[in-house]
């Protein structure tokens, strides 16, 4: 299974990320942890990214898209991935489709882990990452709102989009990420039976 998490900054993706990765045994490519070890390694994109994240921007998308590239054309990739933090912009997206239909590996689902801003601050506050001081958690959100909301819109008209209410335990959110993602996978095997 091939899914993708969207949602704000500190609404628990990470969190849920490592439950389904035990739950669905596939990959975890989070572009948030690859661009920082790309940045620790001083690789050529993340010499380039480098000074993106410092001022809490966006990395552009050529260099997000040649690391997801490399990274999907991994033998580990075949059967499922989970993508974290990609695509954050209508362009990743459309590179996605298209990395995606090269290699003949369907997107399935899309998720929406949905928490609202003043709770997005509570949790980021209390994280205490470096890259959390308030100036850059104030770029971050404002980045997502701006670049990233209108691929709930463009995986909506797909019919891809499962929107899940992130407040409540880890248990009660990952029960509602199972349920979506077990709905779907029998729909999923269905047309693979009719095709």
């Amino acid at each position: 299974m091939r899914l993708i998490f969207i949602g704000p900054p500190g609404a628990g993706k990470g969190t849920q990320s490592q439950r389904l990765l035990e739950y669905l045994g596939i990959p975890h490519l989070s572009t948030g942890d690859m661009l920082r070890q790309a940045v620790r390694e001083q690789t050529d994109a993340g010499l380039m990214a480098a000074p993106y994240m410092d001022a809490g921007q966006l990395v552009p998308d050529d260099i997000i898209l040649k690391l997801m590239d490399e990274r999907l054309s991994r033998s580990d990739c075949h059967q499922g991935a989970l993508f974290d933090g990609f695509p954050r912009t209508l362009a990743q997206a459309r590179g996605l489709d298209q990395m995606l239909q090269r290699a003949g590996l369907p997107l399935d689902i899309v998720l929406e882990l949905n928490v609202d801003d003043a709770e997005v601050i509570r949790r980021l506050a209390g994280r205490g990452r470096h890259d959390d001081k308030p100036a850059v958690l104030a770029e971050r959100l404002k980045a997502y709102w701006k670049t990233t909301r209108p691929l709930l819109d463009y995986y909506r008209k797909k019919g891809l989009l499962r929107v899940i209410d992130g407040l409540g335990t880890t248990d009660q959110v990952f029960e509602r990420i199972r349920a979506v993602l077990d709905a779907a996978g029998h729909r999923r095997q269905e047309e693979l039976k009719a095709e």
